[in-house]
């Protein structure tokens, strides 16, 4: 069973060239898939597709058993940007990260709620009345990811969740994100990080999907990685 599936699918910006063609594939209930590839292979621009944002420009995409179609936004799917800066925009922490269950028009104890759980679970308790403009990098990152679990989406789409975090928030994120039952694609160059939670791991490059095998089959294949500008991760070089 797919939550996810991919027909044969070319996206890029409009009016331009495709950045991917020909892609194919699924994601089940559930499931952690890592995506790699160097920059400017598409990781950002597949994100936004399949979010809905950006239209594909060929075949076909489904989520849940619908198709997806450009401005139809599902809230069982949930996008954190790499930029925490594009994701952030209302006054206060708080505000910003119950914004998304607000939306779905839920009673206010549900969202007030909702939004406690999901700035516990990403250890932003305390503060809530906290401008966004003064957030850290990495506190502004984990308030990305509590707007999104705020939602309780079926699917997560993160765009370099670890970038801004120091070492104790890393591993808090790997232990949180390990923890959650959702499914997701976790596109990152931080490659250990991919190691410890994605069984899967896509690597994309030169506008086509190079592999779509077992994380340590990818990953440590050092031929393949340095074919496509990649690097083995530490614990597999180690071995």
């Amino acid at each position: 069973m797919s939550l996810l599936a991919l027909h044969d699918v070319g996206i890029g910006w409009p009016d331009g060239p495709r950045v991917l063609d020909g892609l194919s594939l699924s994601v089940a209930p559930g499931e952690r898939v890592g995506l790699v590839g160097p920059n400017g292979a598409g990781k950002s621009t597949l994100f936004q597709t399949l979010a809905a944002i950006l239209p594909a420009q060929a075949g076909q995409i489904r989520f849940d058993g619908a198709p997806v179609q450009a401005g139809r936004f599902s809230p069982n799917l949930a996008m954190v940007f790499q930029n925490a800066d594009d994701q952030l925009f209302c006054p206060t922490l708080a505000e910003d990260v119950a914004y998304g269950a607000r939306n779905l028009s839920l009673p206010a104890s549900e969202v007030a709620a909702r939004t406690a759980q999901a700035l516990r679970d990403c250890g932003l308790t305390g503060l809530e009345d906290r401008p966004v403009h003064k957030l850290s990098g990495g506190e502004k990152r984990r308030a990305c990811i509590a707007g999104a679990l705020v939602m309780r989406p079926a699917f997560m789409l993160l765009d370099e969740p670890s970038a801004a975090l120091d070492l104790r928030q890393r591993r808090n994120l790997i232990d949180l994100l390990r923890g959650l039952p959702q499914a997701m694609i976790i596109a990152s160059h931080d490659l250990d990080l991919l190691l410890a939670l994605c069984p899967r791991v896509l690597l994309i490059d030169e506008g086509r999907l190079c592999a779509d095998d077992p994380a340590e089959t990818v990953l440590g294949d050092a031929a393949l990685m340095v074919r496509h500008g990649q690097e083995v991760p530490a614990a597999l070089a180690a071995r």
